[in-house]
């Protein structure tokens, strides 16, 4: 496959400025493509740009004009999907079955959003007689979007959506790791032909340079980071002089927590998919088994068989059932992880490298430590630690124990145990008998140190939407 080096887009035209970089396939280290390098002074022509199409044209007072641009870009996402997977696998190293998965659920967010952009509405209210308060909800204006490496297609199109709808006009950030993505999806998206020039632009990261300036940059309003807790306080931090709204999705370390009256067959096979998608690169994985005394041995015992089973190998390869991590220095950090959990803890299943690329097989490994590192921090690989339990009170205080609270879920065949803990444990997400389920319609986002605001849903909007009060006396209207 011959790829262009991805440019830039910014006020409507490609931008093929800056050195090269070079993008790397995780699965054999291979070449995968270039990138030219981003830069301040390109973030501030692209925030110009954007600034002056939100203040310059009617992008902003025109839902109509937005839902039928989301539709457009919807289309050609779709009429491009094929492809766009083809380079995630490349560029990311998932599964081919997951690439197509977070294609089309890009896909569906960005429809979704076409949707609610005819329907955000203010409210009225009646303060005395003929005195009216008109509630007005409007863009917030300029939106800077910063996208992981880890899912470069559906967590661009779930922050970028939401502000185009609410009417907002949006500056980018791709991952370092996948440039050639997101060029693909640039492409397509400015193939929309009612998409107003300057609405949409995208600067390529050099180091940290680009991220930096978009939050530093005067003409930029609000931004909508996903990554992890650590960037996202820096971010928080670097955008408090200019009191910069932000919106954060942030790590997490989401404890799955298996009483015994739970279906464990059905247990196992949720939550080997659920920590083990992307190879557990992923902010809601479950990172965490905790599990009721009684069944400990006999959870151990299969969720051990289903990890063993599970075949580690190249995107491509149809037999593949876990891809890579994202790069050789990720590989070599989780090694250290797992060399880590055999000294704190009792190793179940040691995981490790394959003959090439940037691949390991799952681990599974015992802990009782509250305090550990390795229960206290997000992990972000194919390793998941194995926690025991004797009732729901210290369940729940496990559950809440680590700083994060993005994710949770609760495996019982008691709906209304199941319920109770639910509402106990302090996560923005709770999934009852299942993990990692995740739709356009129902908000995600975090508690504690997994973030501030929603995406998706109707609260997704929130982030780039500012409420306007608008007070008049119907006795003196006119006069």
């Amino acid at each position: 496959m011959t790829i262009q080096p991805a440019a830039h887009f910014i006020d409507g035209a490609w931008v093929a400025q800056g050195g090269l970089g070079d993008s790397l396939n995780p699965a054999d280290g291979s070449l995968a493509g270039q990138y030219h390098l981003g830069s301040a002074a390109l973030v501030h022509d692209a925030a110009r740009a954007a600034r002056t199409a939100f203040f310059g044209t009617s992008w902003s007072q025109a839902p109509r004009l937005r839902a039928q641009v989301l539709f457009e870009i919807a289309d050609r996402l779709e009429a491009a999907r094929s492809e766009i997977a083809d380079l995630v696998v490349m560029e990311n190293g998932k599964l081919r079955a997951e690439a197509m998965g977070e294609t089309m659920a890009a896909i569906s967010e960005t429809r979704y959003y076409a949707g609610l952009a005819r329907n955000i509405r203010g409210s009225m209210q009646e303060i005395a007689p003929g005195s009216l308060s008109l509630f007005h909800r409007e863009a917030a204006g300029v939106a800077g979007v910063i996208v992981p490496w880890n899912a470069p297609v559906t967590l661009l199109m779930r922050s970028l959506a939401p502000a185009l709808a609410a009417g907002c006009t949006a500056v980018i950030k791709p991952a370092v790791q996948t440039p050639l993505v997101h060029a693909r999806i640039m492409a397509a998206i400015t193939a929309a032909p009612s998409l107003p020039a300057g609405v949409i632009n995208s600067v390529n990261e050099d180091g940290i340079a680009v991220g930096q300036a978009m939050v530093a940059s005067a003409d930029i309003d609000v931004i909508s980071f996903t990554g992890s807790s650590r960037t996202g306080a820096a971010i928080m931090a670097a955008a408090a002089p200019s009191l910069k709204r932000v919106g954060l999705e942030l790590g997490g370390k989401a404890p799955a927590v298996i009483f015994d009256d739970a279906d464990l067959d059905h247990a196992v096979h949720e939550l080997t998919h659920g920590s083990l998608a992307m190879a557990g690169q992923i902010c809601v994985a479950a990172a965490r088994f905790l599990v009721h005394a009684p069944i400990a041995a006999a959870f151990e015992q299969k969720i051990t068989h289903a990890f063993r089973a599970v075949r580690t190998g190249p995107g491509h390869d149809p037999k593949s059932q876990m891809g890579s991590l994202i790069d050789a220095g990720n590989q070599k950090r989780v090694m250290g992880l797992i060399e880590q959990a055999g000294d704190e803890g009792q190793m179940i299943l040691r995981g490790g490298p394959l003959d090439k690329g940037a691949f390991l097989t799952p681990t599974l490994f015992r802990i009782d430590n509250l305090q550990s590192p390795l229960v206290q921090e997000e992990l972000f690989g194919p390793i998941v630690s194995v926690e025991i339990f004797h009732d729901e009170a210290e369940a729940v205080a496990r559950a809440n124990a680590t700083p994060y609270g993005l994710a949770a879920s609760v495996f019982s065949r008691d709906l209304a145990r199941s319920t109770r803990v639910a509402r106990a444990i302090r996560a923005g997400t709770v999934w009852l008998n299942a993990h990692l389920k995740l739709f356009a319609e129902a908000e995600t986002g975090g508690y504690g140190k997994s973030g501030l605001g929603r995406l998706h849903g109707p609260e997704g909007l929130h982030d780039f939407l500012e409420t306007k009060h608008i007070y008049m006396e119907q006795g003196v209207i006119g006069r």
